[in-house]
């Protein structure tokens, strides 16, 4: 086999109180291009365009974005220096593309969707240019997004031309009266947006192709087992199930919104899809409790609706995000194999990151808080 090597307006529903300081921060926003261009005829005494930290007052309407790029067996001993150190590059780009957005006033899709194409573009991750192969050795893919303040949301699944998923997901949420579209429908309606389409070999790389023969292999050895038991088996390696990239963004507006982006699991089959396009199961916002993407062990976060799960619990219970998060990963989801891991972050600007695999990819940058970045348990 040949192998390349290498809009709709948005509601925040609010109290009084609330709605009195959505009405200043709209304010400023309006006045930030006007001191732009005020600084640029001379107007401002200082002269150039004013720091965004001087338009926001942060402390008052926080900012945050955090991004995951897969879960799954990471370890320091199977990573080389030089690798580790091309995922902290790609990880902290993507996150100060998203942050670069949200501080100078930008919506939060425009910072979800800023920071997962960059991702969709790396061939390091699962999603746009690096997909997985599938069995038969092409690649489908599948995307979602979600708004927290409408519940808004767009997503494709199984295409295989469209260069940015994630923005097909996006004009499905904005010019669609429908959440999810598949196969060659979407990629009509991609078209149709003037979306950038390419050729199924422009995501092909050669090491996730050796995953595939790899996958194969492992397969053929536990050819009498049923699919399930096999993907089960001591033989199969779990970074198989695993690889997706996610982000989640609170704008100055506090509202909040998650996207997630893969190209599924190794040597699919019978065009499988995952919980990265389902809404719910993947991807979840609301903006009276959280927002939630989602990466591991797709079967087992659709039948326990992971990301909405957490959120409800949130919602309902009157956990944190920790809490609720910290729950669902590792008491609901490990006593029944479902490995994987979430980002999680809510109105208020808090982030939590739980996973019970031996690594995630993982990152976010707060106005509170600044930059992590995370790879190991």
């Amino acid at each position: 086999m040949p192998v390349n090597t290498p809009g709709k307006p948005y509601i925040n529903h609010q109290s009084n109180s609330a709605e009195t300081k959505a009405s200043r921060r709209s304010a400023k926003r309006w006045l930030l291009p006007l001191l732009v261009g005020a600084s640029s005829i001379g107007l401002l005494a200082c002269g150039g365009a004013p720091d965004p930290a001087e338009q926001f007052n942060f402390s008052e309407t926080p900012i945050a974005i955090a991004i995951h790029g897969g879960a799954g067996t990471i370890t320091r001993e199977s990573m080389s220096p030089e690798r580790e150190a091309q995922f902290q590059a790609a990880l902290e780009e993507a996150l100060a593309a998203g942050y670069a957005v949200l501080e100078t006033g930008g919506s939060s899709v425009d910072a979800v969707i800023a920071a997962i194409e960059l991702m969709e573009e790396n061939p390091l991750f699962n999603a746009g240019r690096g997909a997985v192969y599938t069995y038969e050795g092409t690649h489908e893919l599948d995307a979602s997004i979600m708004h927290g303040a409408t519940r808004e949301a767009g997503a494709i699944a199984g295409v295989t031309r469209i260069q940015n998923p994630i923005k097909a997901a996006r004009a499905v949420m904005e010019n669609s009266r429908h959440v999810l579209l598949s196969g060659t429908g979407a990629e009509t309606f991609a078209r149709e947006q003037d979306l950038a389409m390419v050729h199924n070999s422009y995501f092909n790389t050669e090491h996730r192709f050796e995953q595939l023969q790899r996958a194969r292999e492992n397969m053929q050895m536990n050819a009498t087992l049923p699919v399930h038991e096999a993907y089960a088996s001591v033989n199969w390696d779990p970074a198989f199930n695993m690889g997706t990239v996610g982000a989640v963004a609170l704008d100055v507006e506090g509202n909040i919104v998650a996207g997630t982006s893969t190209g599924g699991m190794t040597a699919k089959q019978y065009g499988r899809i995952g919980d990265s396009p389902i809404i719910g199961a993947g991807t979840w916002a609301d903006n009276e409790s959280c927002a939630v993407s989602a990466t591991g062990h797709g079967e087992y976060f659709i039948r326990y609706q992971v990301a909405a799960d957490i959120c409800s619990r949130v919602k309902y219970l009157g956990e944190s995000i920790e809490q609720a998060g910290a729950y669902v990963i590792h008491e609901v989801l490990m006593p029944i194999g479902g490995t994987g891991g979430v980002i999680i972050l809510d109105a208020a600007g808090n982030v939590s990151m739980p996973f019970n695999t031996e690594g995630m990819y993982r990152g976010a940058k707060t106005s509170a808080n600044g930059m992590e970045i995370g790879i190991y348990k």
